[in-house]
């Protein structure tokens, strides 16, 4: 079963995102802020990284950055999800190594045809 870290500050959000990916078949792991997600996946390997960029101690681009320089971390893609829909986010998306970006609010199964195309990839 897939693992996926899901980092976001959002609690309702959270629940909401967990309960649709595990009636999915994935196995969730959360955190709330940026700090707590990088040492999470640090901690836990996952298979998988949906991550917010607006939060506290650590937002998700650096979070993502941190990830993406660690050679054994780099291969796990990360989607970051966010309210921030302009391009110049998205870019900074790219700069630090996300995988893709998915803009809030969003459509369950766009986030998870991409969660299936991001993992066939790497499997």
């Amino acid at each position: 079963m897939p693992k996926i870290l899901l980092v976001d500050d959002e609690t309702q959000l959270i629940t909401m995102v967990q309960m649709r990916l595990e009636a999915n078949g994935y196995e969730v792991i959360t955190a709330s802020d940026g700090q707590e997600g990088l040492e999470k996946a640090k901690s836990e390997s996952p298979d998988l990284i949906m991550m917010d960029v607006m939060m506290p101690k650590m937002d998700g681009y650096k979070a993502c950055g941190l990830l993406k320089n660690d050679t054994r971390y780099a291969k796990i893609p990360i989607i970051l999800f966010t309210a921030r829909a302009q391009q110049d986010d998205q870019e900074v998306g790219k700069e630090v190594g996300a995988d893709a970006y998915i803009t809030k609010p969003f459509e369950p199964p766009v986030l998870l045809a991409k969660i299936k195309e991001l993992l066939d990839k790497t499997s």
